[in-house]
């Protein structure tokens, strides 16, 4: 058999094969966004918009972590944030871990040390302090990890509120499934519950204290209840937001490795 017929029967063999799964593959389109599915994001995309600003900012954060037998830790941080796929996160306090700083780039977190010369990788669902994950403070929203769906509406404190399922993208989100909820007549967010892979039900987060925070009304207080370990609690408060502009640099390991020698 010559070169050429070879190649005619091998590239016979090839078409009998995967042209018609392509074919089939362009015949099909990508499933169409229905009216509910746009409803559900604009609602999600409203709350994260209250929760943090879509431009960079900087936030101190203040952590109060207590336990079931009255024991507590305080911890503060500082975040540099840029869009939903960059943040640097610096410990402030206490004074001994301070220096410490995690880098989150897409979802990909490194933790860089003083005088440790290779960053230690992360991921977002690993417990940063009490009840809080890395990526309770590193995902400035839920917009880029989740797909919502409304499943309901609940009237709460007297106010209509939409109740969202959110799936994760893939599982290197911090969470598997969260439900949300958002007033309905100012997308403000009331609550949320974090779900893992099995169903179970990690921890309860409030949205409180509602103050003018980098430009706009937003909760500056965020109270997580541990699920599993009744009593335990983590609350957050958030001050001293600005909207800022952030290098790309800064969002570097080269940079932050450089800042903790």
């Amino acid at each position: 058999m010559t070169t050429a017929s070879v190649l005619r029967t091998a590239f016979a063999a090839f078409a009998a094969v995967f042209l018609p799964i392509a074919a089939a593959s362009a015949e099909e389109p990508p499933a169409a966004v229905t009216p509910e599915d746009a409803a559900a994001r604009s609602i999600l995309e409203k709350a994260d918009q209250i929760r943090f600003p879509r431009e960079s900012f900087q936030v101190d954060i203040g952590i109060v972590s207590q336990t079931r037998d009255g024991a507590s830790e305080r911890r503060r941080y500082r975040v540099l944030s840029k869009g939903n796929d960059n943040t640097v996160i610096q410990i402030t306090e206490p004074a001994e871990e301070r220096g410490q700083t995690i880098l989150m780039r897409g979802r990909d977190l490194w933790v860089f040390l003083p005088n440790v010369s290779q960053p230690v990788r992360l991921s977002l669902s690993q417990r940063l302090t009490g009840q809080v994950a890395n990526g309770d403070i590193a995902r400035a929203n839920f917009s880029g990890d989740y797909i919502p769906r409304i499943v309901r509406s609940e009237t709460v404190e007297g106010e209509k509120h939409h109740v969202l399922e959110l799936n994760a993208v893939d599982r290197s989100v911090t969470y598997h499934r969260v439900l949300f909820w958002v007033a309905a007549a100012s997308a403000r967010p009331y609550k949320a519950e974090f779900y893992s892979l099995s169903g179970r039900l990690l921890k309860t987060a409030r949205y409180q204290n509602f103050r003018t925070l980098g430009g706009k009304l937003r909760p500056t207080r965020l109270t997580m209840e541990d699920a599993l370990k009744k009593g335990e609690v983590s609350v957050l408060e958030y001050s001293d937001m600005r909207l800022r502009p952030l290098p790309d640099k800064i969002f570097t390991k080269e940079y932050l490795k450089k800042l903790v020698e």
